[in-house]
C-alpha cells in the first residue's frame, strides 16, 4: 500500500509538472504582445517630369523608418492600388509622382483606403500629378501651375502645433524649387508659407501656403512643397519637417 501511495504522489508531481510547462508555452494573447511596427509605401510613378531626386528620397526615408521605428516599402506598380493590399500601410508617401499614374479600379481603391482612416503624406510633386480627378486635388491640397528658377527663399511657420513644424525654427531661409498654385484647396490648415518679397516669380499673393495639412474624408493628409533638390534628403531641418508630417499621417504623433 505505502509502495503505490509513493506512485501515485509521484505521478501527480509529473502531471502538474506537465501543466505548468503547458503554461508557459501558451502564447501570449494579442493584447499581450508588442505591436508590430507600421509600414508606410511610398509610391513615385511618374507619366510627366521625372524627378532625379526620388531615389535619394526613398533613400532618405528609409533611413528616417529605421531610426523612426517604421518600416518602408516602395513601388511605382499603380496597380498596387486596391484596398485590400493597401490596408496593411499605415500611411502612403506621394514621392513626386507626376501626370496621370491611376486608372477607375486605383482610383477607388486609394479612395477606400483614405475613407478607412488611411494616412497620405505628398511630397513636392504630388501636386503635379491627376489633374483631371478632383478627388485627389483635394486629397493632396493643390494643383501646381508653375514655378521660377529655382533659388533661395524666406519660409514662415505659420503653426507650429504639429509634428511637421514644431522643431522648425519660425522663419528660415533655404533653397529649392518653389511651387504656385493654380488651385489650393480651402480646406486645408496652412503650417508655412514662403515671403515672396524674398524671391523672384511668386504668383499667390501675401498667403503662398507650403506646408499643410488636413483631415479628409475619414482620412488624414500632409503636404510638403519641399524636397525637389537632392540636397534637400540631407538638411537636418527638412528632414525633422517630413518626419514629422509621415509621423503624424501614420498616426504616431499629435
Amino acid at each position: 500500500m505505502k509502495s503505490r501511495s509513493l506512485f501515485s504522489q509521484a505521478a501527480c508531481a509529473v502531471l502538474v509538472a506537465l501543466c505548468l510547462i503547458g503554461m508557459s508555452a501558451t502564447p501570449l494573447h494579442a493584447g499581450d504582445s508588442k505591436p508590430e511596427k507600421p509600414i508606410v509605401l511610398i509610391f513615385s510613378k511618374t507619366n510627366g517630369f521625372r524627378h532625379s531626386s526620388i531615389p535619394v528620397g526613398i533613400a532618405a526615408i528609409k533611413k528616417l523608418g529605421q531610426a523612426n521605428g517604421f518600416e518602408v516599402e516602395a513601388t511605382e506598380d499603380s496597380t498596387a492600388f486596391r484596398y485590400e493590399n493597401l490596408k496593411k500601410y499605415a500611411a502612403l508617401i506621394f514621392l513626386c509622382p507626376t501626370g496621370t499614374v491611376f486608372g477607375p479600379e486605383e482610383e477607388k481603391g486609394l479612395q477606400e483606403y483614405i475613407r478607412h482612416g488611411g494616412g497620405f503624406v505628398g511630397i513636392h510633386a504630388a501636386t503635379d500629378c491627376e489633374y483631371n480627378w478632383q478627388w485627389y486635388g483635394d486629397l493632396v491640397g493643390a494643383y501646381f501651375k508653375s514655378h521660377p528658377s529655382q533659388q533661395k527663399a524666406k519660409f514662415t511657420v505659420v503653426n507650429k502645433n504639429h509634428p511637421s513644424t514644431r522643431d522648425l525654427p519660425e522663419t528660415f531661409k533655404r533653397f529649392d524649387e518653389l511651387y504656385n498654385f493654380k488651385y489650393i484647396n480651402p480646406q486645408i490648415t496652412v503650417l508655412i508659407t514662403i515671403d515672396e518679397q524674398s524671391y523672384k516669380g511668386g504668383e499667390n499673393g501675401e498667403n503662398h501656403p507650403m506646408a499643410w495639412f488636413h483631415e479628409y474624408e475619414g482620412g488624414r493628409a500632409f503636404y510638403t512643397e519641399m524636397g525637389h533638390t537632392d540636397e534637400s534628403y540631407k538638411e537636418s531641418l527638412y528632414l525633422k519637417h517630413l518626419l514629422g508630417g509621415i509621423l503624424w499621417a501614420i498616426g504616431a504623433a499629435k
